[in-house]
């Protein structure tokens, strides 16, 4: 299977390692172009765990005694690895969002680009679909999901138009929604609105946000102190959740200080400003115009902020 060279490949590999026969996870092994080149920098005694949920995936699996692949959502990080006797990593790796190969693939319908099912699971055994978000979903709540995932201004509007088309005529492929609403909308603006709308949809059918939360409480639980933890996201509302987490150890509200104003995070930012791409990456690959990655150390328990 065809899958695209991961975006910000080299950094966040060398982000990742701090000793090479050390013990690393790969939350989204994907097409494995980052599980590869991790495997590339380890030694003899080196390992990698990989995660992922799409069966497609593991087309892609590599023949190599250091490597293990789980067929899991990565919210069962810990669980996994206790299964396989691991307490403790060296470093924790994910690069989220969809993969290059899912957006192509039609009938996967992830991509406004083709004729497809609405489908967007990326966990084919599950049964919610888009199909089901879309022609089940109460009036309200799709307005919610418009609003919340996909920071649509006209969220209410369109979640009314699809309630009332779909008494007539059910909303099955992509293109029976995105046709609901291509001429309410400016043809220039198209496809970042349309792109808003497939990201909301796909976030509630995989349970994303969610996930990504999950994970990150339970990457402070088995890495290492000094360890890393290294994300990639390509989306404000995931890159918030990291950020966030990385500074403060909370996904919302105030840490608590104590009496002389310090509190205590499980990792530290790695360095002050985000990490992008550069223009020579975005040309070849312009996915990565929107990725973002940070970095976490782990501290230890004793350590402040």
């Amino acid at each position: 299977m065809e899958y695209h060279k991961p975006v910000l490949l080299d950094k966040s590999v060398e982000a990742l390692i701090t000793d090479p026969n050390g013990t690393y996870v790969d939350v989204t092994f994907g097409g494995g172009g980052h599980a590869r080149e991790i495997l590339n920098h380890l030694g003899e005694h080196g390992k990698l765990i990989a995660f992922d949920q799409d069966p497609d995936a593991y087309q892609n699996e590599i023949k190599d005694d250091r490597f293990h692949l789980v067929m899991s959502n990565f919210r069962f990080l810990k669980n996994q690895l206790r299964f396989l006797g691991i307490k403790e990593i060296d470093g924790l790796l994910g690069d989220l969002g969809v993969s290059s190969f899912q957006f192509d693939t039609a009938e996967r319908g992830f991509s406004t680009r083709f004729k497809g099912e609405l489908d967007m699971r990326m966990n084919q055994n599950q049964t919610k679909s888009a199909k089901t978000v879309i022609n089940e979903y109460e009036e309200t709540d799709l307005a919610r999901i418009f609003k919340e995932y996909g920071e649509l201004r006209s969220a209410r509007k369109w979640a009314n138009k699809i309630v009332h088309e779909r008494k007539t005529n059910p909303i099955e492929t992509t293109t029976d929604l995105t046709n609901l609403f291509k001429n309410q909308i400016q043809e220039n603006r198209r496809n970042k609105i349309f792109a808003l709308l497939f990201q909301a949809l796909r976030i509630e059918v995989n349970d994303e946000l969610d996930a990504l939360k999950e994970l990150l409480v339970q990457s402070a639980e088995v890495i290492k102190p000094e360890g890393r933890l290294v994300v990639i996201s390509y989306h404000s509302l995931e890159d918030r959740l990291v950020k966030r987490f990385i500074k403060t150890g909370l996904f919302e509200g105030e840490p608590e200080r104590d009496m002389f104003g310090n509190w205590y995070a499980p990792f530290q930012p790695s360095q002050s400003k985000v990490i992008t791409a550069d223009e020579q990456e975005i040309d070849l690959n312009p996915r990565a115009r929107s990725a973002k990655l940070r970095i976490g150390i782990r501290n230890g328990e004793e350590k402040k902020n």
